[in-house]
């Protein structure tokens, strides 16, 4: 599977690179951030390097990853990420906004969009794994067609879309 460039109402949803580690270094910035996503706020030297990994590839092949920032279209500021990483016909989905753009359905937005091209490339299996006291996240797995299941992983809900034959 290859990565694309996806467009939802106010996003460009553009593959990452590198280069957005300056920009992006300052959207992730806010410890507060990191209370449900865990870790600290990276430098910008500390971001490219994980995003050069990141865009070498997963080194199994059966894995692929795909990992977006978000544009926001009026203003032209990155606003986030999505991620999804393929297995199969199989993906586990994550999503951050900055705290300074949350709550304007940003996340939302990019996740149905993303797992909408996942859906249109074949995947027909759609997880996601949530802090049970994070509710914003919660929002944004069901708009992108999640649905929480009696499952934990890691002290965290998992969420699922199958498709008609999953």
């Amino acid at each position: 599977m290859r990565i694309a460039p996806l467009v939802t109402l106010r996003l460009d949803l553009l593959p990452l690179q590198p280069s957005h580690a300056p920009e992006m270094a300052l959207v992730l910035a806010d410890p507060a951030l990191h209370v449900f996503i865990g870790g600290t706020p990276s430098t910008p030297e500390g971001l490219a390097a994980r995003y050069e990994r990141l865009t070498a590839g997963s080194p199994d092949p059966a894995v692929c990853w795909l990992n977006w920032v978000l544009r926001v279209r009026e203003s032209g500021e990155l606003a986030g990420t999505v991620q999804a990483t393929v297995t199969g016909d199989e993906a586990e989905v994550a999503w951050v906004i900055g705290t300074g753009l949350q709550g304007r359905g940003y996340a939302s937005e990019a996740a149905r969009g993303m797992v909408g091209w996942l859906r249109q490339e074949g995947v027909r299996t759609v997880v996601a794994h949530v802090h049970p006291d994070h509710r914003a996240s919660e929002r944004v797995a069901e708009a992108a067609g999640l649905t929480r299941t009696g499952e934990w992983q890691e002290g965290e809900v998992r969420w699922r879309l199958r498709g008609e034959d999953g």
